[in-house]
């Protein structure tokens, strides 16, 4: 491989990036994936590694894609939001906490691409975690509406899909 580019696995899909092309070296991972690429479910709030709103998977783990450069990306699996469907019972989760009669663990929705790859990391380590475990795993993530509590809900309902169904 050459040297100015990037190889990895994006959403299960190999995927080579060239930089000057589709990437720059000083570049975030958050700015390749969401301006360059068009994943626009990475969402940027702080650019600072504060808010959450940046998470994705690398390597089934969550990270801060605001906090990393793009090439240190090289070699690696990353999913982002896009990558999951119906069929994902954390992301059920979260759409169903959010329906009528079961409160909401989303409003505007801006946070929530961030708290459902976080969610997975975490019961992907912890399959059965308590609220505590819940509460501490998303303590990293901002929710300007302050849904915590469907949130919190929505986690514990996507441990129970996942218990049922096999694995986040």
């Amino acid at each position: 491989m050459n040297s100015n580019e990037i190889s990895l696995v994006l959403n299960g899909r190999p995927c080579r990036l060239r930089e000057g092309r589709d990437y720059e070296a000083h570049e975030t991972l958050s700015h390749v994936l969401r301006e360059r690429l068009g994943l626009t479910g990475v969402r940027v709030s702080c650019n600072a590694g504060a808010c959450g709103a940046c998470t994705v998977l690398l390597n089934g783990r969550s990270v801060l894609s605001c906090m990393m450069l793009a090439v240190q990306a090289d070699g690696q699996s990353v999913t982002t939001i896009e990558a999951l469907d119906s069929s994902d019972p954390v992301a059920r989760a979260f759409a169903e906490e959010s329906g009528p009669g079961y409160g909401t663990a989303m409003q505007c929705g801006f946070c929530t691409p961030g708290y459902v790859l976080e969610a997975k990391s975490l019961l992907a380590e912890n399959p059965e975690p308590t609220r505590e475990d819940i509460r501490e795993g998303l303590s990293g993530h901002i929710c300007r509406c302050g849904c915590y509590k469907g949130i919190e809900h929505a986690v514990e309902r996507a441990a129970r899909l996942c218990s049922r169904e096999g694995g986040a």
